[in-house]
């Protein structure tokens, strides 16, 4: 699951070359796929290889490669550089070496503009760092949100213990009623598409699609390895994928959240929470996902830990406030969902609408910087 910009380069000197590849490739987040030394090289490389990001001296823009997302760098500012990118339509303008964060980020980036260009589905992933705090909760109702809109897929990539499905009272598997499983759509392997996929999936009322747990002996056999085929085959066959992911911080959880759109880290209002998913960012932090995490506030209710302190521990305001009622209790014990027009759904169509915005054009921003979702 682990996505990587692939990245035509294309510098005169060799010297910055190789430090930029090298902090690139080292990034985790793109790869260099090829370097050009002039205008017909970085034209030739692009046709041959259709890379998601050309990063390229002005100088050699003159051409205007037919790339997907071009990105200016250079070692001094000037009039004429600055001209000759805006020229070619970069995306971006970066100074070396003083922006080479920068640089790694809007790499990393333009593969998911690409990727959305392409009608791929936005990923978000829910993750909470201390059991309880409600993950399956938040992930079962915002993919029912996000099926209000559209179509959306929530795979459960902690399949052993099946709270996606206990949450939705999803059908048993067994031999006297047969239903195709997790475990099914990962044994097609390289057959896997899109329409395979949606074959294999059961369809809950609310809309949501998913895949059904195997038995767990089955299920503890499934890796980041064995689930990637399943995840990109569920970006092709809906508008929006849910990717339900473990608590433990191991493979599969890190490669869940790297092939993610958005992150949503789940707390609620007390201080084992709060520490339980501090801990759980600073595990993410090597995959360098801070410009896609925010944090779901669960069953507020009143506390010495208030929301406010959401931003002064996590540097943003929490993107949605899910307040506690007594009937969310009271469904969750029954396998149900909330009512789609109740108070806590359309918090839930709130956050939907603000992670994946029904227009096209891909947000400047997460939302959780100006206001959370109330």
């Amino acid at each position: 699951m682990d996505q990587l910009a692939r990245v035509v380069l294309a510098l005169e000197a060799p010297e910055i070359v190789e430090e930029v590849m090298h902090v690139l490739d080292r990034s985790g987040r793109a790869r260099v796929v090829a370097t050009a030394g002039d205008d017909r090289q970085l034209v030739e490389a692009v046709r041959q290889l259709e890379p998601d990001v050309v990063v390229a001296e002005p100088a050699l823009l003159e051409a205007r490669p037919h790339a997907g997302v071009v990105l200016a760098l250079d070692t001094r500012e000037s009039v004429a550089s600055l001209r000759a990118a805006i020229r070619a339509g970069a995306a971006g303008y970066f100074l070396w070496p003083r922006e080479r964060e920068e640089l790694v980020s809007a790499a990393a980036a333009a593969l998911r503009d690409v990727r959305r260009s392409a009608g791929l589905a936005t990923v978000v992933a829910v993750h909470g760092g201390r059991g309880g705090v409600g993950v399956t909760f938040v992930a079962t109702h915002l993919a029912a949100a996000l099926a209000r809109r559209g179509s959306a897929i929530l795979l459960d990539l902690d399949p052993v213990f099946a709270d996606v499905a206990r949450a939705l009272d999803v059908p048993t598997v067994d031999a006297e009623a047969p239903h195709h499983t997790l475990a099914d759509a990962v044994a097609l392997g390289d057959d896997l598409g899109p329409e395979q996929l949606r074959a294999a999936l059961w369809r809950h009322g609310s809309g949501i699609e998913i895949a059904l747990p195997p038995p767990p002996e089955e299920a503890v056999t499934l890796g980041a390895d064995e689930l990637e085929p399943v995840v990109e085959a569920a970006c092709e066959a809906a508008d929006a994928v849910v990717l339900h992911l473990p608590r433990a911080v191991g493979t599969l959880t890190c490669a869940g959240a790297a092939r993610a759109d958005r992150l949503l880290e789940v707390v609620t209002l007390d201080v084992a929470a709060f520490r339980a998913a501090s801990r759980a960012l600073e595990a993410f932090a090597p995959l360098e996902l801070a410009d896609r995490v925010r944090v779901v506030v669960n069953d507020a209710t009143r506390s010495e830990v208030t929301v406010g302190d959401v931003e002064r521990v996590f540097g943003h305001r929490p993107v949605a406030v899910i307040p506690s009622e007594r009937t969310i209790r009271a469904a969750t014990e029954r396998g149900r969902l909330t009512p789609a027009r109740g108070r806590v759904a359309r918090r839930f169509d709130r956050l939907a609408e603000a992670l994946v915005p029904a227009e096209a054009a891909r947000p400047t921003e997460l939302p959780g910087d100006t206001a959370a979702v109330r």
